[in-house]
């Protein structure tokens, strides 16, 4: 049932008259100022913030740059950053005004009329609010002799100024029409600042506000910004509360992203820009949930078609090359699914287990076996994808016979096909499957048909490494999938990183992976990017000694495993003796939640499955097992 990718996306369906405008600062992407600018248009930003040391090094002149701007549809928002300005030293002040000349040069050049003055972070800096309150005035009036305008932001780590209330007084003192302040969410919410207090500054006075979030890290807070910013909805920060009250107190400039992150400035600038922009229309959408509905409609934030209520999964596709599709086929037969249908005009088959349905393809186009799609059971399919287009996804053309459902499907960042599913009614895709008695020529069994599985509990796909965070941002903002669970597992070949993320109801839970460094020296056999899915059945030994009966080949878990077990949690014994013969693993939580799991092993180098059992209300996946099942697939590649 896949489809092939098409490249690019389409542009979101909401006109731009309709929404905010946004804008995207030239150092959060990857490349030279020519790349990150094309990449900015490309997903249909309003403006960009030229950093200054972009600038520095492009080839293009501010006035090319300046047009080229012009042509691609970017305003130039900001010139940024104008750094130390204020100095207890007089030399060191008339330095900087110098300096401030020969940057109001370039912003003419540039046909920006506003720049940003970062609180300074230099040993000479004034602790004084008067004194520079005074400097800025100066500075101001000279800018606005020439038409241009300063927005002053106080840094979290400025060597005084640090904090947005402080840069606030300085500017009141100031008291020139020319200068501003900027508000940098970044800088508030990581020093623990409540932004509750920007409501009371008049919007006029806000020129600019900068936008990015942040994971909850305890370090040093310029490591912090300079290396761990995330675009909304990839961290913690309540970034829909803070711009709540930034719309409150009538800001109406353009919402700008400013993210400083190792992995998006090496990334592909045209993706990470399209994920930032993502980000801003979703970020738009949890905030006017906040606002009043007067400024709600003076701020124009963005609607967004709405999140359509899942209904857990409709089907799990698994694609194979011929010569690992027998062994998946053999496998699922184990596990008690039937061979029940095949498609009409699509060379797949649907097996069956309860309400746990997998759609196993065989193509020479892929290496191994993997999960190539996830069918989503939703209400109303069509629906769902618009909001998807809308939020930038692709959406996939997908060829279908006459007589068949036209399924939407979008691609997820790693690949991953989903599609939106009905069951039941004229729109019913199980309706384009055959069941195998009606073909005479199909002589395959039926299945074993044994009894234990009842549904799929969840999927688990590993991310490339430069796409996690926009993988859980995409299943948050188009599916309207929470954040339930995250982890750092230490595995036997270096650190993972897991996060967990569910609807509302619980019916789809999907777990994102990702190795925090994978260098892939060779020395050893490691099951790359692996995926797997979880069946949930009521009696899990049970269904384990039926499979493995039935020829499953179940990994196998070392002893040692049972005997730390049994001190950390003393099951009793014979639990312990029942677990270690069928291999199965064990975890007990805080409220005395308890979960079962046994896993196969790999097939096709990548894809593995999974059983478990959920007892008394357990949440989790069992992740303190994680290294164990590492280590055991690692001596099965070995063999």
């Amino acid at each position: 049932m896949s489809v092939s990718v098409r490249p690019g996306a389409p542009p979101g369906s909401v006109r731009r008259e309709e929404r905010s405008r946004t804008a995207l600062a030239t150092v959060c992407i990857s490349g030279t100022l020519e790349d990150k600018l094309a990449a900015a248009a490309a997903a249909g930003f309003d403006g960009v913030e030229i950093f200054d040391p972009d600038l520095v090094a492009s080839a293009w002149s501010p006035e090319e740059v300046r047009t080229r701007c012009a042509d691609a549809g970017l305003a130039i928002d900001l010139f940024q950053p104008f750094r130390d300005f204020d100095s207890t030293r007089p030399d060191v002040l008339a330095a900087n005004r110098r300096r401030a000349e020969r940057k109001f040069d370039v912003m003419e050049r540039l046909g920006t009329d506003l720049v940003l003055v970062c609180s300074s972070v230099a040993p000479d800096a004034l602790d004084d609010d008067g004194a520079i309150a005074e400097q800025l005035h100066a500075l101001a009036a000279r800018a606005a002799e020439r038409g241009l305008r300063l927005c002053y932001e106080a840094l979290a780590w400025g060597t005084f100024v640090n904090t947005y209330e402080r840069s606030w007084e300085i500017v009141r003192q100031a008291d020139h029409p020319a200068l501003g302040v900027c508000l940098d969410s970044f800088h508030i919410l990581s020093r623990g600042s409540d932004p509750a207090g920007i409501a009371h500054i008049p919007g006029e006075k806000i020129f600019f506000l900068q936008l990015a979030d942040a994971p909850h890290l305890d370090m040093d807070v310029l490591q912090w910004s300079r290396h761990h910013r995330l675009f909304p909805g990839q961290g913690t920060f309540d970034l829909p509360t803070f711009l709540g009250h930034v719309l409150t107190a009538g800001y109406t400039g353009p919402l700008s992203l400013e993210v400083f992150n190792d992995v998006f400035r090496q990334s592909d600038p045209t993706r990470a820009a399209l994920d930032a922009h993502r980000s801003l229309l979703a970020l738009q959408e949890e905030t006017a949930a906040v606002l009043s509905p007067a400024v709600r409609e003076r701020a124009r934030t963005v609607e967004l078609p709405p999140a359509q209520e899942l209904h857990g999964y409709a089907f799990v596709e698994l694609a194979a090359d011929p010569a690992s599709a027998p062994a998946v086929a053999d496998l699922l037969t184990a596990l008690g699914f039937t061979r029940s249908c095949v498609h009409r005009s699509k060379p797949v088959e649907l097996w069956q287990q309860g309400d746990a349905r997998v759609v196993l393809g065989t193509s020479v186009d892929v290496d191994g076996a993997m999960i190539a799609a996830l069918g989503l059971e939703t209400a109303d399919p069509d629906a769902a994808a618009r909001r998807a287009g809308a939020l930038l996804a692709p959406v996939l053309p997908r060829e279908h016979g006459p007589a068949e459902v036209d399924l939407p499907v979008i691609a997820a960042p790693d690949g991953t096909q989903i599609f939106f599913c009905s069951s039941g009614g004229t729109a019913d895709w199980l309706t384009d499957f055959v069941p195998v008695q009606r073909l005479g020529s199909d002589t395959d069994p039926a299945g074993s048909g044994l009894e234990g599985i009842d549904r799929v509990d969840h999927v688990a796909l590993t991310q490339p490494f430069d796409h996690f965070d926009e993988a859980a941002l995409f299943y948050r903002s188009v599916l309207g999938l929470r954040p339930q669970h995250s982890s750092e597992v230490a595995a036997p070949f270096g650190l993972v990183r897991n996060r967990t993320v569910t609807d509302p109801a619980g019916t789809v839970h999907l777990g994102l992976s990702v190795s925090v460094l994978r260098r892939g020296t060779g020395w050893q056999p490691r099951v790359t990017d692996p995926q797997h899915v979880a069946f949930a059945t009521p009696d899990l030994l049970a269904t384990v000694r039926a499979a493995r009966a039935a020829g499953a080949r179940m990994l196998p878990v070392p002893p040692n495993y049972y005997d730390d077990l049994d001190a950390r949690q003393a099951p009793p014994p014979e639990l312990l003796r029942a677990l270690c013969e069928l291999d199965v693993l064990y975890d007990r939580d805080a409220q005395g939640g308890e979960f079962l799991h046994a896993y196969t092993e790999v097939l096709g180098g990548r894809l593995f499955l999974e059983l478990v059992q959920r007892i008394g209300g357990y949440a989790g996946y069992g992740e303190v097992n994680a290294p164990v099942r590492m280590a055991a697939h690692r001596r099965q590649r070995s063999r």
